[in-house]
């Protein structure tokens, strides 16, 4: 008997690599690329602000039933002696931000700046200033409503001098006490997220390799005790010529903003970052591309941050998505967008169930460069909205979907059948989908379960019961697999419920 190679019933069964699929004719596997909503938070002009970011998503509070967001402004004409006392003529001077801000919402998308009254900024405690601005730089937070000891509710990456990640915890997100506990080493990014497959905190920072910036692990179990960190994403030769590529697309395409310098240095791509989302039992990653275009002299490398996917099954070894498409790509120049030179996600992706969505914050930002190096219309911006943070949607389950034009076939890893509904997340609204269960070792199909017995799904559904004439019913068979018929339609998922 054949073992059982995928188990549909205990997750929904994704594209984003061959892992359900034994073989596919006629179907392409296609990346789905984000609504954007546009920015849901700006620099605060009134509060002198020029720029805005944030490197961890939205928090949900099940206590307060309302969105927590910790996030990073920049001030210009800042007081002497914190982080943002010069004024932003350096693009370095955007990432040693130490000003952490606090912000609530109902619905994930209009934000509130409530009064925390914690730290005098500006003169005043009337602000929402939640981190001591002469302290140690907050990086990513995490609500943790696992955790019985209400004094570790939140828990947090901090760093001292942008290197090094420190574990904080705190009662409520704003009096934070640092662990006795070693360091993660790591770069000046980093993320943080918690992993129900394993029950495991992972923290993604970034350390150099012989190709540039790299995404390495560090895991604990206790949020205490951290494991030395590995290399688990770099890039390679392909990415290197990749970034040839989008970086001539865009200096030769006039609708795009050029980066100020653009030479013929032999540059590497390199993964600036990468956030991860535990989804229906895989790793989705999210790798940032840096693509230099050029560099200043002991500076920094101008150029263009794009995301592409990724997917593992063991957070070690990772696929690219769809031939490196890029999922969020800049934008041509319109005069309003932020989303010109950088698009990177906050953080892990929210699984928005109760929308039938998957929420993406990411930062954007209109110039990776030094104020004095662009074009002398664009350096206002330098000083009054220079990034935002943007919200992207995409269908849940829906980064990848097998499409057919016109007529596919795909045909599933074999599996225990062990009754139940035959469930398929689809757009079939300009065509249609049918189903057979065959017997994975004869290739048959099951009585009153083959392709001319089934009722042809032709809509648009998150949740699509595949159904027979007849009555006919999955039974206890195995093990089998299922044959998928596509007409002008798309496969975003497939899985069995009991």
């Amino acid at each position: 008997m054949t073992p059982s190679a995928i188990d549909p019933y205990s997750h929904k069964q994704l594209f984003l690599d061959d892992g359900a699929i034994e073989t596919k004719r006629g179907v392409r596997r296609t990346l789905n690329k984000p609504e954007r909503t546009g920015p849901v938070m700006r620099p605060d002009r009134s509060r002198g602000q020029v720029t805005l970011q944030s490197s961890t998503p939205p928090q949900w509070n099940s206590e307060k039933r309302i969105w927590e967001w910790w996030y990073r402004a920049g001030y210009s004409g800042a007081p002497p002696g914190t982080a943002t006392a010069e004024r932003f003529s350096s693009f370095q001077l955007m990432y040693q931000l130490r000003l952490y801000h606090y912000a609530t919402s109902t619905d994930g998308v209009h934000w509130d700046t409530p009064r925390v009254g914690l730290y005098d900024w500006l003169g005043s405690k009337d602000n929402n200033v939640a981190v001591d601005p002469h302290g140690m730089t907050m990086y990513n937070v995490l609500r943790d409503e696992r955790d019985e000891d209400p004094n570790r509710r939140y828990k947090a990456l901090f760093a001292d001098g942008g290197s090094d990640r420190y574990p904080f915890v705190s009662p409520d997100g704003f009096d934070w006490t640092r662990l006795d506990v070693p360091p993660i080493p790591s770069g000046d990014t980093s993320y943080l997220v918690w992993d129900p497959y394993t029950a495991l905190f992972l923290a993604t920072v970034k350390v150099r390799t012989d190709w540039g910036r790299a995404v390495w692990l560090s895991t604990s179990n206790d949020f205490v005790d951290w494991t030395e960190a590995e290399l688990i994403f770099e890039s390679d030769i392909i990415d290197e010529n990749n970034r040839r590529r989008r970086v001539r697309r865009i200096v030769e395409d006039p609708a795009y903003l050029t980066p100020p310098f653009v030479d013929d240095g032999d540059y590497i791509a390199e993964i600036y970052k990468m956030a991860v989302l535990p989804y229906e039992g895989l790793y989705v990653g999210f790798p940032v591309l840096l693509n230099p275009s050029g560099s200043w002299i002991g500076k920094n490398q101008t150029g263009v941050n794009q995301t592409e996917l990724a997917v593992s099954r063991d957070l070690r070894t990772w696929t690219r998505v769809a031939n490196r498409d890029l999922f969020l790509d800049v934008l041509p120049w319109d005069g309003e967008t932020y989303d010109t030179a950088q698009v990177i996600p906050c953080g892990t992706p929210i699984v928005r169930e109760d929308l039938g969505q998957i929420w993406v914050y990411y930062d954007t930002c209109r110039f990776r460069a030094r104020r004095d190096d662009v074009a002398e219309e664009h350096r206002h911006y330098f000083e009054e909205d220079l990034n935002a943070v943007a919200l992207a949607k995409v269908r849940l389950d829906g980064f990848v979907s097998l499409d057919a034009d016109r007529r596919g076939t795909l045909l599933t890893r074999p599996f225990d059948l062990q009754g139940g509904n035959l469930v398929v997340n689809a757009d079939a609204s300009a065509g249609r989908i049918t189903a057979e269960v065959v017997d994975a070792l004869t290739g048959d199909p099951l009585p009153g379960l083959s392709k001319a017995d089934c009722v042809p799904l032709g809509s648009d559904s998150l949740r699509g019961v595949m159904s027979w004439s007849g009555g006919a019913e999955l039974t206890h068979h195995a093990p089998v697999r299922v044959r998928f018929s596509l007409e002008g339609a798309r496969l975003y998922a497939f899985w069995l419920e009991h």
